[in-house]
């Protein structure tokens, strides 16, 4: 990941935090995250076409305003045919941008146009996510193209879901794959997070963890995000975490 931000290690403090942000209150979306600066080290955006998965969300309009508030973006797309949404994605000032397996023909061609925006236009770290059906295998004819595996631990678009049980072999699975490859990977997990189960989550080893409706269920965010914070941290350091590429200016 060079050239992709400040390596920091995520060993002494538990997974880092990618805070979802569609479920906050969108009418007050400076305050919402001001809640999250200094604290999550992103605010994820799941921008959705409404044919990947049921919902229709937001797009790049939504991604810059949350960029302009100085809180680094991690946008995911969950869209058919990502090509499209990459040049406005980028530009938009998003500092992650994932694709996924599924999305479209050709998620190799995906990949390496975003390694293309990411030289010519705002270097960004290249994601690539996997949905809970997908077999982690996957990841390995593009992983050369990617500097982030996104382990999907639920179906996403269905709210409501607990996290497959398989969701920790997986993270171990394409950890290993990427030590045989030797192109070392951060390795996230997203979906069914909850202040529950949030330090188990944090056992399975995965650098980043994706939660939102947990901080943004209508009641105090803070505190929410306080006690997801502590729970991370409560996580025992695992031998498996690999550094993380820190977005330059990013939080905490």
């Amino acid at each position: 990941m060079t050239g992709r931000g400040n390596m920091v290690a995520a060993a002494d403090t538990g997974p880092l935090l990618s805070a979802g942000v569609i479920t906050a209150d969108l009418t007050r979306l400076g305050a919402e995250m001001e809640v999250l600066r200094g604290q999550a080290h992103w605010a994820h955006v799941d921008v959705m076409d409404g044919t990947f998965c049921p919902q229709l969300t937001v797009g790049p309009s939504f991604i810059k305003a949350v960029a302009s508030t100085g809180v680094p973006v991690d946008a995911h797309l969950l869209v058919d045919d990502p090509l499209r949404f990459l040049p406005d994605v980028v530009r938009a000032g998003a500092g992650i941008v994932t694709v996924h397996a599924e999305s479209g023909r050709h998620p190799h061609r995906a990949l390496q146009e975003l390694t293309r925006l990411s030289a010519e236009i705002r270097p960004v770290i290249r994601g690539y996510a996997i949905n809970p059906g997908t077999p982690v295998q996957a990841i390995e004819p593009v992983l050369d193209l990617v500097d982030l595996v996104l382990v999907l631990a639920v179906n996403p678009g269905w709210s409501g879901q607990a996290p497959a049980a398989n969701t920790a072999r997986r993270v171990a699975a394409a950890r290993e794959i990427s030590r045989a490859a030797d192109h070392p990977v951060v390795v996230g997990v997203d979906g069914g997070v909850t202040l529950a189960n949030a330090a188990e989550v944090a056992r399975w080893g995965a650098d980043i963890i994706v939660s939102g409706s947990a901080i943004f269920d209508g009641n105090d965010a803070a505190s929410n995000l306080a006690a997801m914070l502590a729970a991370l941290r409560a996580s025992p350091p695992t031998e498996t975490k690999s550094s993380i590429a820190r977005i330059p200016g990013g939080s905490a």
